[in-house]
């Protein structure tokens, strides 16, 4: 245990250091800016690992639900709760988060610590992230696109899209396959399963947020598609008048 409380807290260090050294070489963005560049990092390498380990490396989460941690799984847990508790302090000295993202990092860090304590069902945690973080870099594009001054494109709207799609798929219909698979299973231990009861819900609530913003930003291109409309109408209509 000793030497998992010493990995922890070196990738801790790597996450800090990374961070520090983004400030030194573009101060002038800002802090968040640089702090979104290591959440976007950590979301293109923790969606590769667990890729890997789901597809590849195995087993097939589905199926084989509380198993022993292999190696690799650890290392992925690892890798990512070090980025966790990085985020954490990060948001809570900066106080830029809301309780709901707050407790999905306290849960993830939470669930990651009792699956490495209890040396098993690493399976579930990785495809936890696999699930969570797919849609990470889409989110931190939407936030760059805005800070540039690209956000009102075709570009915008299509992360937007995207993101949205992305979201349902992977955390309300693949998290709630993996979630029934979970609790039929006999293997997982009852906290592990309440443990994914509690992040499904915590989807669910992400899940609201998103379809506000997605009925907002709908009625929003129909306004601009509408009055867009309106306004060729009018020109095309003056064209006409000329011409007579």
């Amino acid at each position: 245990m000793a030497l998992l409380a010493a990995a922890a807290l070196l990738c801790l260090s790597g996450w800090v250091s990374l961070y520090i050294i983004l400030c030194n070489v573009s101060g002038s963005r800002g802090y968040e800016w640089n702090c979104r560049l290591v959440t976007l990092l950590h979301g293109i390498l923790a969606v590769c690992i667990t890729a890997y380990i789901g597809y590849v490396d195995g087993p097939w989460p589905f199926t084989h639900p509380g198993t022993k941690n292999t190696p690799l799984q650890i290392s992925a847990m690892m890798l990512s709760l070090g980025y966790f508790m990085f985020d954490m302090g990060w948001c809570v000295y900066f106080n830029t988060e809301g309780p709901v993202m707050l407790a999905h990092h306290t849960m993830s860090i939470l669930g990651i610590l009792l699956t490495l304590w209890l040396g098993e069902s690493g399976i579930e945690s990785c495809a936890v992230l696999f699930g969570s973080e797919i849609t990470n870099p889409l989110l931190q594009a939407r936030w760059f696109l805005k800070q540039t001054g690209h956000y009102e494109t075709l570009l915008g709207d299509v992360v937007d899209v995207l993101f949205v799609l992305l979201f349902v798929f992977m955390r309300v219909f693949v998290g709630g396959t993996m979630l029934y698979c979970e609790l039929i299973s006999p293997r997982p231990r009852f906290y592990i399963k309440c443990g994914g009861v509690a992040m499904y819900t915590l989807s669910w609530v992400f899940m609201v947020d998103i379809g506000r913003f997605a009925i907002r930003k709908g009625k929003s291109r129909y306004r601009f598609w509408k009055d867009q409309h309106k306004e060729e109408s009018l020109v095309l209509n003056g064209h006409e008048g000329k011409m007579d």
